[in-house]
């Protein structure tokens, strides 16, 4: 064990098991790359699942079908304007996240 270690401080700084339950979660979201693509397309702003579609040259079913586990996810938020239905990033922690990771990805690359 290494010195002057707290054990006691560490386990009381960790979070609920609830909320690193809802971290794996959110990572495991994170961690496909088709929804990555399409999380990163909506950092331009927001878009309907045609033009999702097409910059990712990807099938409406696909892109749907992601969409519909962003929004359960909370990551992807949508707004309805007649039969269209427009999708974007559902807040600016998501765009920080992947601000940060891909700064990660570039100095380890």
């Amino acid at each position: 064990m290494a010195e002057n270690v707290d054990i006691r401080k560490i386990q009381e700084s960790m979070p609920s098991f609830n909320a690193i339950g809802a971290l794996s979660d959110f990572f495991k979201i994170m961690g496909d790359s088709t929804r990555l693509q399409i999380i990163l397309s909506l950092q331009n702003g927001e878009l309907c699942v045609t033009d999702i579609a097409a910059c990712l040259d990807m099938s409406i079913s696909s892109v749907s079908h992601q969409l519909k586990s962003l929004r359960l996810s909370r990551i992807v938020k949508q707004r309805k304007e007649g039969r269209t239905v427009y999708y974007s990033l559902d807040d600016d922690h998501v765009r920080d996240i992947l601000a940060t990771s891909l700064e990660h990805v570039h100095h380890v690359i």
